[in-house]
């Protein structure tokens, strides 16, 4: 008979302790879990990113519903445990539901504090510690302009880099005179400084809050030099408590935490606590690293499996702070007492620290470049000497040799991903046992480089030296960089980066001239993310892109006006008649979006026919929306319950000129007879009584895929609507070359319908594309009245000397 294993809260110590469980004991439990907030157990270390609106809230999720299902957890959320019957060993929560146990552990984690000034309590006074906190953020940055955030360390910051990413006026306010004081020194805490006022945040150092004033609603900050802030937005990020009031209620020992020993177990028999709410040896854990040694031992000490005790942890942080990498791990306090090595280079805007004591390493601190934390990490751990550091490679002569982040040499306890606590071990046999092939599979199988991603080159040198084969990271950029398209879009948000080569250059491209396959990627990011700021870079496109034309195997062009919705008329056609004629155009082709190519047009040719034409562009060369292909609906259709022909119209007007990660084909049918073989294309429509249903993601071309349903709605404007958000949902989250087929099978039609059905997010979106879209002028048309532009379709002859 299976036991009873309850556990009190869902983050990330409740959700990881499920999962080892299951693994290391499949059938020893029947697990359930009770956590108060709305969301599953999700990965609070990204909160930052959703706040800056590069990551999804549900794609922060650890485990999804179905994983919980497949292995009979039992999941409450949005359930608050009130009362601990440890007597009777049963729980009960504030909706009356009991659950009996067997062992029984507290996760409850911790809760955000505030300073005790008057204000403090003020609408537009909040903490930043959960995705509810996030979405408030947001919709407060989308109606205000000033921010204050009250505190300079690791959480204040991340509110602070994600304000700024949402356009805000950010002030960082803290009370003494280094940033993130318990992470790093005072060398490093001014070189993060000064990188958040380039970035645009303000930052009062030595400043302490004295109040905070409004009427009704925030209006400015107070500081004990009298100065004060103008602020719509109060975030307080000034620390946190252990959530223990339950323990304590109980009878449960608790100090500051949760009083646990070495195996994590209670005052309490079968009562055990991990994570941010337990203390153990009088320390409390704030960073997941330990959280998830603690997970470790208890683990196994519930599943009855030999472990070693629990000794306490290395506190280590590694985190990227408004785009700068930083890492911290042990005791780097100098004193009279240790020997400090330090090196310090301003031009490449690093800093790197290693203090012994008594010969031993004790604590390091990167900043800039993090790339060997894991390896510094495991030295402290094994308390390395200097001449192990030199022979590592990390520090002296070898320091910047290949050789250092050769992580086949490392020791298999060594600690591979910081956030998830993966040791090479654990990979190794995860490839081993498994059979992985890729980076992704070695993410989703054992957690390494699920969080933060930096460590993912890593891992994939791990697969490389298991399999033998080179192994190219799908999510990496391209060769000139070692980020992932998420991460320099990110990167483009936080500097404010308006530019292709400012993007290089701020991110350290390896080729600083960039490559065919990121130059064009970057210069769509730059206006995605900034579209009234950035500048667009012909340069960097590709060449039909550059030219507004298909070139063709002879060297001539295809031109392909748009025809709305597949409808033109006699006027029409005798221009396209009178160019053909006019151009001496050798061939006139019906395309199957229902447009009409002209092909064999020379390049010299291409402003004047445009002219002639007088028509916009069709796009038939671009990643942008080419055509809405239209069955005759009710029009003329005696089967016609909608009219497609007017819905495809009107979708093509308003997202003419709208330019996308891959090209985008739509159609609209005008019943379930589906004559515009809508459930092909990246959005399809189609007529139904009483309404329309939307399709996306289909694919017509070389990999045929079948659209997936949408939405059904009543009305054309819904249809309008939906189909904009759903497009700048695709543009803002895809990665470039990425067709819509390809990214609603990566992301999930579920996950994508359940963000839109949220009618303000929705709005949100559509509304973004409209603004994004007001700017677009038929580059045909500006072409043809720019002599500057039409001079670059001239051909230049060279006489000979």
């Amino acid at each position: 008979m299976m036991k009873r294993l309850v556990i009190i809260g869902h983050g990330m110590a409740a959700t990881r302790l499920a999962e080892r469980i299951v693994d290391i004991a499949p059938n020893m439990y029947e697990i359930s879990i009770i956590g108060e907030e709305r969301f599953l157990g999700y990965d609070r270390i990204q909160l930052s990113h959703v706040l800056s609106g590069n990551v999804n809230p549900t794609g922060l999720l650890l485990k999804d519903e179905q994983w919980y299902h497949d292995h009979g957890i039992t999941v409450k959320t949005h359930h608050k445990v009130i009362e601990l019957h440890l007597k009777d060993k049963k729980i009960r929560t504030e909706q009356g539901f009991e659950f009996a146990y067997d062992e029984l552990v507290l996760a409850t984690g911790s809760s955000a504090l505030r300073i005790p000034v008057p204000g403090a309590h003020l609408p537009g006074v909040m903490t930043f510690r959960s995705l509810d906190d996030c979405e408030t953020m947001i919709q407060m940055a989308r109606q205000q302009r000033n921010a204050v955030v009250i505190g300079g360390g690791l959480l204040g910051l991340e509110a602070a880099h994600g304000l700024n990413a949402l356009g805000m006026n950010v002030t960082v306010v803290h009370a003494v005179s280094t940033l993130m004081e318990r992470q790093l020194d005072w060398h490093a805490g001014k070189l993060l400084e000064r990188e958040l006022r380039n970035q645009g945040i303000e930052v009062a150092m030595d400043a302490k809050t004295t109040a905070i004033h409004g009427d009704h609603h925030v209006e400015f900050v107070e500081l004990s030099d009298g100065r004060r802030i103008q602020a719509d937005l109060v975030v307080m990020a000034v620390g946190i408590k252990p959530n223990v009031d339950l323990a304590k209620a109980s009878g449960i020992v608790v100090n500051r935490g949760i009083v646990v020993d070495d195996f994590m177990r209670t005052s309490e028999a079968h009562v055990w606590a991990v994570g941010e709410c337990a203390e153990h040896a009088g320390v409390i854990y704030g960073i997941v690293a330990p959280l998830y040694e603690q997970v470790e031992v208890l683990a196994k000490k519930l599943a009855q499996i030999p472990v070693e005790s629990y000794k306490g942890s290395v506190p280590v942080t590694k985190l990227k702070v408004s785009g700068v990498e930083v890492f911290s791990a042990g005791d780097f306090q100098d004193d009279d007492h240790s020997n400090t090595l330090v090196m310090m280079d301003g031009l490449r805007n690093r800093y790197k620290k290693a203090v012994f004591r008594q010969k031993q390493l004790t604590g390091v601190i990167l900043y800039g470049d993090t790339t060997h934390s894991a390896r510094y990490s495991s030295l402290i751990r094994q308390g390395a000497t200097w001449e192990d550091l030199e022979k590592a490679g990390l520090w002296g002569d070898k320091a910047e040799s290949a050789s250092v982040s050769t992580v086949e040499t490392w020791n298999n306890d060594d600690i591979v991903c910081g956030c998830m606590g993966v040791t090479k071990g654990t990979i190794l046999n995860a490839i081993k046992t498994k059979g992985l092939s890729s980076v992704d599979e070695i993410r989703l199988n054992t957690g390494a480089s699920r969080s933060c991603g930096s460590c993912r080159s890593l891992v994939g040198q791990l697969l490389t030296y298991v399999t033998g084969n080179q192994v190219e990271d799908s999510n990496r950029l391209c060769a000139c960089t070692d980020l992932t398209h998420e991460m320099v879009v990110e990167a483009i948000r936080s500097y404010h980066l308006y530019q292709v080569h400012d993007v290089m250059k701020q991110l350290k491209w390896k080729n600083s001239e960039g490559c065919s396959k990121c130059r064009p990627a970057l210069n769509y990011y730059v206006r995605m993310v900034w579209p009234a700021k950035a500048d667009d870079d012909p340069q960097s496109r590709l060449v039909n892109e550059r030219l507004h034309a298909n070139i063709q195997r002879d060297g001539t062009f295809s031109v392909v006006p748009r025809i709305y919705g597949g409808v033109t008329n006699s006027e029409q056609l005798r221009k396209i008649a009178d160019v053909a004629d006019k151009y001496h155009v050798p061939m006139i082709k019906i395309t199957g979006g229902q447009r009409i190519d002209l092909l064999g047009v020379r390049k010299e040719d291409l402003p004047a026919v445009w002219e002639d034409l007088g028509m916009t562009s069709g796009y038939a060369y671009g990643k942008a929306m080419r055509t809405v292909k239209t069955c005759v609906g009710t029009e003329f259709c005696r089967f016609g319950t909608q009219d497609a022909i007017g819905a495809g119209i009107r979708l093509e007007h308003a997202l003419e000129g709208l330019d996308t990660p891959h090209k985008v084909k739509m159609a609209v049918s005008g019943c379930p007879r589906n004559c515009a073989e809508s459930t092909v294309k990246d959005v399809g429509v189609i007529g139904v009584e009483g309404g329309f249903d939307l399709f996306v993601g289909g694919n017509g071309g070389a990999k045929v895929r079948a659209a997936d349903f949408l939405i059904r709605v009543r009305t054309e404007d819904e249809v309008e609507e939906w189909a904009l958000a759903f497009l700048q949902y695709y543009r803002e989250n895809a990665r470039y070359m990425e067709r819509t087929a390809t990214w609603v099978e990566r992301v999930g039609i579920e996950e994508i319908r359940k963000t839109l059905e949220n009618t303000e997010q929705r709005v949100a979106y559509a509304q973004r594309l409209r603004d994004t879209l007001s700017r677009w002028r038929d580059p045909w048309q500006r072409i043809v009245s720019t002599d500057e532009e039409r001079r670059y379709f001239q051909t230049v002859h060279i006489q000979p000397f």
